[in-house]
């Protein structure tokens, strides 16, 4: 089935956690536009920095000055308060009805976004999650060990989650913005372990949710969030999710 994007009659709000991206914001936020502009849809890029101090607000400033405050809009915070944390800010700030989550880091390319739109209008469907993990997707710039951890984690967490999605710990995703605010206030976690916890009580609760391959790149500038501490905080997490939903 067809469906044009000028049907949905949409907005769309995609929300870029930042802390310490002055590299990669400016080129991240370029694609966006470009993407979104490309298939005529109503939309703002949501940018929620954690007081970086290496100059992401001033970059995100600069933007702001370019393309304007209506379509870039800065909702900063006054640290570094957690992942899960910071899209319930941005929430608060989203003037759209579909909210697009996505790392500013170029991990995730927003070539992909047209395909989730377009999924989300054909199905009808709550939640659209990127999956490195299905035929045509895959993982670029990772060493052997980390593509194991990776891959390990999520067939641990589908065993024990049964969430009957292949990538359960993406953070490339679409939702329907009331399906993400119900999700939110049902959700305890606040790093890294928040993508998991989405999608499993989603599945939970009956959502429907749909999937579209994407290659996941490492990131060419900074350096990783993750770290031995997020690991075990994932299996804490993992665990957690598996004694209470």
């Amino acid at each position: 089935m067809s469906v044009s994007m000028e049907e949905g009659r949409h907005k769309y709000s995609v929300l870029l956690p930042t802390y310490n991206e002055r590299e990669n914001i400016g080129i991240v936020v370029y694609l966006l536009v470009k993407t979104l502009d490309g298939i005529h849809v109503d939309y703002e890029i949501i940018i929620i920095d954690d007081n970086s101090p290496d100059g992401t607000q001033e970059v995100a400033k600069k933007l702001q000055d370019h393309y304007g405050q209506d379509r870039i809009v800065l909702r900063p915070r006054p640290g570094k308060l957690g992942l899960g944390t910071a899209y319930v800010h941005g929430m608060k700030h989203a003037t759209g009805n579909i909210i697009i989550i996505m790392d500013a880091d170029l991990s995730h390319h927003p070539k992909y976004i047209p395909q989730f739109i377009r999924k989300q209008l054909e199905t009808g469907c709550d939640i659209v999650t990127g999956t490195r993990y299905a035929k045509q997707g895959g993982v670029h710039g990772w060493d052997l060990r980390r593509k194991l951890t990776s891959r390990g984690a999520n067939v641990l967490a589908s065993t024990l989650l049964l969430p009957r999605v292949s990538d359960l710990t993406g953070s490339f995703r679409l939702y329907k913005k009331e399906k993400l605010m119900e999700l939110i206030q049902k959700c305890v976690s606040k790093g890294y372990v928040f993508q998991m916890e989405m999608i499993v009580r989603a599945r939970r609760s009956h959502f429907h949710i749909e999937e579209v391959p994407i290659s996941f790149v490492d990131r060419v500038y900074g350096t990783s969030k993750l770290g031995g501490a997020e690991i075990v905080a994932y299996l804490k997490g993992l665990f957690f999710l598996f004694f209470t939903t």
